[in-house]
Formats: C-alpha cells, sequence, structure tokens
C-alpha cells in the first residue's frame, strides 16, 4: 500500500477583509495555548472559501458605568464607554488588550464579540443622582469608539447624551466614525450651553493606508466633512492625530492639521503609537502582511522614542514618547498648530454650573 503523502503546512496567517486583526492569539491572563494543526481538509480550502469573522454582540448588565482615573496625562478625569470591543478594528488600538479580562482574545474577538451595555442609561442615571457625586466633564470613547458601526442599533450613546443633556452635564466625545451627525439635535442646544465639545480622529489622509489600518471607520474625508457639519451647527469641534506611526502615517500630519482648520476645527492634540501588553505582536503581525519592507525601520524609530523598547509606559513620556524623533514631531505639530491658529484640546473649559442631579428612577413614575 502506497503511503499517503505528507500534510501540506498550514496557510501563513492572512488578512481578513474589513478586519484589522489577522490572528486570534491568546489573552495574557490565558493558561491554555491553542496550536494548530492541518489535518488536510484546511489546505483545501480557497482563500475566498473561507468563512470571515462575523460581528457578534453580547449584551451586559453594567453594575457601574463611570470610571475615573488620576493619569496625568489625560485630560478628564471621570469616562463612560458603552461598548467593551470596537468593531472598527484599528490595529494599533490600546484598548486591545483589556479584552483579555473578558477571557476573549486582543486580536480579532477583540473588533468581532463585542458587548454592550444594555443599562448605561439607567446605571449613569442612578450614579448621577447620588448625594456625594462630584461633577467634572465626563468623556464618553476614552477606551473604545461610542458611534462605532454596532451604535446604529443599540443607540447607547444617544441613550447617555440624552440624560447629560437633560440634567446640564458637560461631556467630551472622541470618535473616527462620521455618525456622531446623527446626534446633532442633542450636540448643538448642548453646545449653545457650553456643555460639549466633539473631538475627531484623523491620522492621516491616505484612504488606503486607512482602509488596512482602521478598516471600519469613517474614510478620512468623511471624517474631515463630519468636522465641517459640526462646525457648522456650531458644536466645539477638534481634530486628534493619533496615534502618529513613525515612518508609516507622520508624513499626513500637517495635511491632516490644514484640511480639520479649514473644515472649522479649532483645537488639536496628538500623541503617538502605543504597544502595551498583548498589542505588540499584534501590530508586529499587522506590519509583516500590510508593510514588510518598512517594518523593521518603524520599529526601529518607534524604539528609538521609547527607551529601545516597544513601549515605555511612563506617564512623563507614553503619549508622545521621547528623543530625537519625538522631539521632530513635537516641533512639527507645534509649527502647524501656530500657523493655522489651533489651540490645545485642553483649553477648552466646559460649564459645570449647570447641572441639575437627575431624579432617581422610580416605579411610581413622577408627578412634576
Amino acid at each position: 500500500m502506497d503511503e499517503l503523502p505528507p500534510s501540506p503546512s498550514l496557510p501563513a496567517v492572512r488578512a481578513h477583509k474589513g478586519r484589522g486583526a489577522a490572528s486570534n492569539p491568546e489573552g495574557r491572563f490565558e493558561s491554555i495555548r491553542h496550536h494548530a494543526e492541518d489535518d488536510g481538509w484546511q489546505s483545501a480550502l480557497l482563500d475566498d472559501e473561507a468563512p470571515r469573522p462575523q460581528t457578534c454582540v453580547t449584551e451586559e448588565r453594567a453594575k457601574s458605568v463611570i470610571t475615573r482615573n488620576d493619569s496625568p496625562d489625560i485630560a478628564f478625569s471621570q469616562a463612560v464607554n458603552p461598548y467593551r470591543g470596537c468593531e472598527h478594528g484599528c490595529i494599533y488600538c490600546f484598548a486591545r488588550p483589556s479584552h483579555s479580562y473578558l477571557n476573549l482574545s486582543p486580536g480579532l474577538d477583540f473588533e468581532t464579540k463585542l458587548r454592550a451595555k444594555t443599562n448605561l442609561a439607567e446605571v449613569l442615571r442612578a450614579e448621577l443622582a447620588k448625594p456625594g457625586y462630584k461633577i467634572s466633564p465626563i468623556n464618553i470613547g476614552s477606551n473604545t469608539d461610542p458611534y462605532q458601526p454596532v451604535e446604529k442599533k443599540w443607540r447607547l450613546t444617544r441613550a447617555a447624551l440624552e440624560l447629560l443633556a437633560e440634567c446640564h452635564h458637560p461631556c467630551t466625545l472622541v470618535t473616527k466614525n462620521a455618525l456622531v451627525e446623527r446626534d446633532l439635535d442633542l450636540l448643538a442646544p448642548m453646545a449653545r450651553e457650553g456643555l460639549v465639545q466633539v473631538l475627531v480622529s484623523v491620522n492621516s489622509l491616505d484612504n488606503r493606508l486607512a482602509a488596512r489600518l482602521e478598516p471600519r471607520a469613517s474614510a478620512p474625508h468623511r471624517r474631515i466633512k463630519a468636522i465641517r457639519t459640526l462646525a457648522d451647527a456650531g458644536v466645539p469641534v477638534g481634530v486628534l492625530v493619533a496615534p502618529i506611526i513613525p515612518a508609516l502615517n507622520d508624513k499626513d500630519m500637517e495635511a491632516v492639521l490644514a484640511q480639520a482648520f479649514a473644515a472649522g476645527a479649532r483645537s488639536a492634540g496628538y500623541t503617538t503609537l502605543r504597544l502595551p501588553w498583548e498589542l505588540k505582536a499584534l501590530f508586529r503581525e499587522w506590519l509583516a502582511l500590510h508593510a514588510p519592507q518598512r517594518a523593521e525601520h518603524v520599529m526601529s524609530l518607534l524604539q528609538q522614542m521609547n527607551g529601545g523598547r516597544d513601549y515605555d509606559s511612563n506617564f512623563a513620556t507614553r503619549m508622545h514618547g521621547a528623543g530625537v524623533f519625538s522631539d521632530l514631531l513635537r516641533k512639527r505639530f507645534e509649527l502647524a498648530c501656530r500657523k493655522h491658529g489651533f489651540t490645545r484640546v485642553r483649553e477648552l473649559i466646559l460649564d459645570t454650573s449647570r447641572f441639575v442631579p437627575p431624579r432617581k428612577a422610580s416605579p411610581q413614575g413622577e408627578l412634576f
């Protein structure tokens, strides 16, 4: 009897259309590691026949929704995130490692297995109504994007804004999705009371690069249009050139700032790429697939900005890096801001004097 031919090797990791990550590595808390073996059937499946990862949203009943921080390099002390995970699939997202706390992968799981805090408005109302609550602006979208595609269905960000508008509570929003325009009927009146600022993230004007870096976010030109729409409605809007990835998108910094200012943005900020925990390997994998010829150069510059490591968590440097290349980026940013007249994102002061604590929900309803 003739011997069977040896099984072909497993196909190399490949990109998935519409997704940022190419693989699904275990999180750092997992004690079991999975290793794929080809049984002969896998190799018979053509790439275009392989099933694409589908988005699945699980409802979550949150016990609390306001998170607080005292980090000296973050401009806000309170935040609300309606979703865990983000369908935008940005490969550089610093929030990817947070999915490990759910026993899910920071890779494909982060952008396909999402959690929606369906009782967000109810819990937020209770927290704002507490007698000891100390008001300060709430940032919506500090970890994952509040206007990611699933928001069209779940409308959790909308529910949070309706409550904040009701009790005149100031907030900031950070997004890279033009869906923010949907809520102009709430944002414009809040803006007239000095209660809101929207920050739109645009780190490149290259649509082809953006489609690989942040596959399900709005295209760069669409985000610029959203800035114009917000500004025309009287909503204070800023632009975040974030993250800047050396030798990949840093060339677009000045052009992004110029177009954003022309569209109506009047404040600006930037950060450089951060690679905490599992994100290091995921980003290296992405470089090998999408920018193999410059991968070594990108990582070399990044390490120069982080004391010879892929990432340095030092509060003093983690947002902008350190060293010669970091200084060059800072000078370029400052020069462009002076040229156009941008203020810094931190400089807008929202009004906290109008806040009226919401009434606690009651099964008896309200008479007045």
